[in-house]
């Protein structure tokens, strides 16, 4: 189930919404973690036992940090999570992959196993690591009922696909959330706009991007290089608008119940270095690598040599987390020679239009070694993109599918920038002052998401499967 489809809209959070707002207090979080597990069970039921099991080895370590005598102790229950937990992230994971190199390399094993990756195990497992890291450091104080600490893994409103919650940071609203008609209604609007994101604007985006460029078939080698450009930027505005999206429900679902989930994008396409662009983009699991790896390792308080050590295990297990291919791990080290050359070299001396436009041409070549696991097409589109291959500039079907889509792409090129928001910032601040314009701003305010629902829902309608991106990782 996902929360783009018509299921979850209006049987899913329907049933759920009016059975949780109907419950006492004290029966609330019985209720958001029993639509938690029903939620995580409905994509694949085998896989809940390992959630479960996760938590509870989880909740048991916390417990033994928090109460060891000696330091010995308590790093050795840490060590004890971390090998259980990325233990099994890395035999989901990885193991199929790893077997599959080394079958290629020297013929055996005779059969490698297709282990089915469960639906994820990435996002709770580091959910779990920091929550066990944050005890540990005596950052938080250890969850005494288990039950809560898989409340807090399990809520659906992120367990998917994040964003990645810290404990800390929801642990008083586990407890003691208070919720007003204005926390409902913010969570509804932008629950609303995260819908439309994906309905409308990041399938949209993927209809026309599978299109141009159709993997795993004789047309990828075959597309010319205006359709290959095209396509990836297509593709490039999809994973913003299908990721962010995923965050804008997830953090709307919350508010709506009172949790207050921080932010996972800022405008990424905005930024103006690389280094700016991983502050605004998947923020959730960028702090999570700094804090518990890259700081770890001594940060930037050391040796420039030490410092290039530290960035690459972060920047290596940044691309191994993101999927089982040698292309993911390609595309974290691509953007760590970037960070490196912004780092030692441009030192931030580079005026701000032109770190945009560098940093953008950047992120752009990145998603082309993100999206093509396939090492013969990703050098047939990068050949093809700078007209190594013999397949042309341009050609009909192209160019009228850009004519098609053309004010398409542009809405959607505004959309990637704040510019919506300074002109709802802008209109408030009018309104405050003047009763008409407030009246419209009210009637605006509470048709929104009214009609974003009515949109995405239209979009739905007529829509196959269309699950976010990042649920294969």
């Amino acid at each position: 189930m996902v929360f783009s489809s018509l299921v979850f809209l209006f049987a899913f959070l329907a049933i759920y919404l009016g059975v949780y707002f109907a419950v006492p207090d004290h029966l609330k979080n019985p209720v958001l973690l029993a639509a938690s597990l029903i939620f995580y069970a409905w994509g694949g039921p085998q896989f809940l036992l390992l959630l479960v099991g996760e938590t509870a080895v989880s909740w048991f370590a916390g417990l033994r940090i928090a109460r060891a005598s000696t330091k010995r102790i308590r790093t050795f229950w840490l060590v004890i999570d971390l090998v259980v937990l990325l233990g099994l992230l890395a035999y989901f994971k990885y193991a199929t992959w790893i077997l599959g190199d080394i079958q290629g390399l020297f013929g055996v094993p005779e059969v490698v196993p297709d282990i089915v990756l469960p639906i994820g195990i990435s996002f709770y497992t580091f959910q779990l690591i920091s929550y066990v890291a944050d005890v540990y450091a005596g950052q938080v104080e250890a969850q005494p009922k288990c039950w809560k600490l898989l409340l807090y893994s399990s809520m659906f409103f992120q367990c998917i696909a994040g964003p990645i919650v810290r404990y800390d940071t929801v642990a008083a609203d586990i407890d003691h959330r208070r919720v007003t008609q204005a926390d409902v209604y913010l969570g509804i609007r932008r629950f609303c706009i995260g819908l439309a994101k994906k309905a409308v604007l990041a399938n949209g985006c993927a209809s026309v991007a599978d299109t141009l460029l159709p993997i795993g078939t004789d047309g990828i080698f075959t597309q010319v290089a205006a359709g290959l450009w095209l396509g990836m930027l297509f593709y490039m505005l999809q994973i913003y608008f299908d990721f962010s999206a995923y965050s804008d429900m997830a953090i709307g679902l919350g508010r709506m119940i009172g949790f207050r989930f921080l932010e996972n994008f800022n405008y990424p396409y905005t930024c103006t270095s690389v280094q700016d662009f991983w502050r605004r983009w998947h923020i959730s699991l960028s702090t999570f690598f700094r804090d518990y790896v890259y700081i770890p390792l001594g940060g930037s308080r050391c040796a420039p040599a030490l410092i290039v050590r530290n960035m690459a295990v972060v920047w290596f297990l940044t691309g191994l987390w993101h999927g089982a291919s040698w292309n993911y791990i390609l595309w974290g080290l691509y953007y760590l020679v970037f960070l490196l050359f912004e780092r030692f070299v441009l030192k931030g001396r580079i005026p701000r239009a032109a770190g945009h436009a560098y940093s953008l041409v950047v992120v752009f070549f990145g998603w082309v070694l993100f999206k093509f696991e396939n090492s013969a097409e990703l050098m047939a589109v990068l050949g093809g993109m700078f007209g190594l291959t013999s397949n042309g500039l341009m050609s009909m079907e192209v160019s009228t599918l850009l004519l098609q889509n053309v004010f398409f792409l542009a809405f959607c090129l505004i959309a990637c920038t704040s510019v919506g928001k300074s002109l709802h910032g802008r209109f408030f601040q009018a309104a405050k002052g003047n009763p008409r314009l407030f009246g419209l701003f009210n009637v605006t305010e509470f048709a929104t998401p009214i009609a974003l629902l009515l949109l995405s829902t239209i979009a739905l309608a007529g829509a196959s499967y269309n699950p976010f991106i990042y649920f294969q990782f």
